[in-house]
């Protein structure tokens, strides 16, 4: 059974149990407390050199980079397909997929956060106020593509999931757990809507893990 190095509340190791979960693979969760800094203890350093979760451990490698494990797992268990074969419609998931993962996450992790009211000695508000700000620069373009398809199903590329609505259901989860505005971008909260209703979107909810608090 593979092994997940997961953090409950880790928007990027939640992406990596939505996929476990649509692709029906049993793992092993293994907590990794990133509030009281297990990930950069000896112990897990030797595993993931980044300090980062997810790690996910295959028996036979030991994977880092949400996106990276994504596709491993649709390369190596291929049903059902997490990106389409169609080459364009690839390339728009991907995009979906790296506006959340690239563009807006990395500025907003917990990481981040602590550095900017710890070193920098930047006040609560101010750091919400940074939260907020790069997740609307995100979600405004995010929202503009999701209006832009032609496609008429309830997820971001038409009737079938794939790795952007994998994306985009931890980075909604996390505004709304910061209480940021989303009342104007009615198709992310469609999606979102849509997919949380799925079973494999609910077992992978923070709430849902073995390590919430």
């Amino acid at each position: 059974m593979m092994r997940l190095y997961d953090y409950f509340r880790s928007s990027a190791a939640y992406r990596v149990r939505i996929a476990l979960n649509l692709k029906g693979l049993a793992y092993e969760s293994v907590p990794v407390n990133l509030r009281e800094g297990e990930q950069a203890g000896a112990g897990y350093a030797g595993i993931n050199a980044q300090c980062l979760v997810p790690t996910l451990d295959t028996g036979s490698a030991r994977l880092t980079q949400s996106l990276a494990i994504c596709e491993y797992l649709d390369e190596a268990w291929p049903e059902p397909p997490l990106l389409p074969a169609d080459p364009e419609a690839r390339a728009r998931v991907r995009a979906i997929a790296e506006i959340v993962a690239c563009d807006i996450h990395p500025l907003n992790n917990l990481r981040v956060l602590k550095y900017l009211t710890g070193p920098l000695s930047v006040a609560e508000a101010q750091k919400t106020q940074w939260y907020h700000h790069w997740i609307h620069e995100g979600f405004r373009a995010l929202e503009a593509l999701l209006q832009a398809e032609s496609q008429s199903g309830p997820y971001c590329l038409g009737d079938n999931l794939t790795l952007a609505d994998v994306c985009l259901v931890p980075q909604v989860y996390n505004a709304n757990r910061f209480e940021v505005d989303l009342d104007e971008y009615p198709a992310i909260r469609r999606v979102h809507e849509a997919c949380e209703r799925l079973p494999a979107f609910e077992r992978a909810r923070p709430e849902n893990q073995p390590d919430a608090v």
